[in-house]
Order: structure tokens, then sequence, then C-alpha cells
């Protein structure tokens, strides 16, 4: 599972508040909520807490700064969004999903992540003696000689 906390780069609010929408995909979307009363930087620290608390143990994130495209309007820096990442420990992209600017990319980011995670687990498990639900098709374990079927 992944989540993408997304955040508008040419609106402050969005920067500064919680996330108020989660999609129910294995990638989940977080978009801050832009009408938030009393909004401050501590929401999004909160938010993060909350997914630490409550999200499957070890989910992926990744920060995004969306509209990087609109530098005239910007006011929220690269610097302050690879800033916050940098705190919470997790990755930082900034996208224009109107110009298909990074979208891919991150995506493809998070997805080789999560792939990454799942894999490191599944060799711990296996270390331990356990045995793994993970298939790893770059493994030939002499079962077909790489074949699919």
């Amino acid at each position: 599972m992944g989540i993408l906390l997304v955040y508008d780069v040419t609106d402050e609010r969005s920067f500064n508040s919680s996330p108020s929408f989660l999609s129910p995909f294995p990638y989940h979307l977080a978009i801050p909520s832009h009408t938030a009363a009393n909004i401050n930087k501590t929401d999004i620290r909160t938010w993060f807490s909350n997914v630490e608390q409550h999200a499957t143990e070890g989910v992926n994130k990744i920060l995004i700064g969306n509209k990087c495209d609109w530098e005239e309007k910007r006011v929220v820096s690269t610097e302050r969004g690879q800033q916050l990442a940098d705190e919470l420990g997790i990755p930082f992209m900034e996208v224009s999903a109107k110009s298909n600017i990074n979208v891919e990319k991150a995506f493809f980011s998070l997805a080789t992540d999560i792939k990454k995670r799942i894999m490191d687990t599944a060799r711990a498990e296996e270390k331990a003696g356990g045995q793994s639900s993970v298939v790893d098709p770059s493994r030939d374990n002499g079962n077909m000689s790489g074949k699919c079927c």
C-alpha cells in the first residue's frame, strides 16, 4: 500500500492543512482540505502521525507538490516542501497534473518503493525460516526454467 500526500504549491492553505480525503485504492491519494478553519502546519504532522498509527505498518508515503508549472502563482517553495518531507522522513517530488510533469514518475517512484519493501520483507521472512507468500519473478527457484506455465 502507498499513500501520496498532495498539496498545491499555489495555495499556502493546502500546504499547511491536513488531508480531508483518502481514497479506497491500494494507492491512497490524500488531498488537503482548502476550507479547513484554523489551519496550521501542525495539521500535516498530525495527519502523518495518524497514518503512522492507523495505516498498515510500513506503508510507503510520498509528499507531492502539485502545479509546479505555475511559477508566477507559487507560494510554497520547493525548499519548504523538501524540508517538510525530510522532517517526516519521506520522499518528495513536485508534479504538474495539468502539464503531465513528473506524474508517472511520482507513481512509479512510490510503486518501486512498495515493491522493494515487499521484497525485503519476503527475504527477511525466508531468512527467519518462514515461508514467504511473495513470488519474486526475477529469481528462478528451479521451477519451470523461467516459464510461466
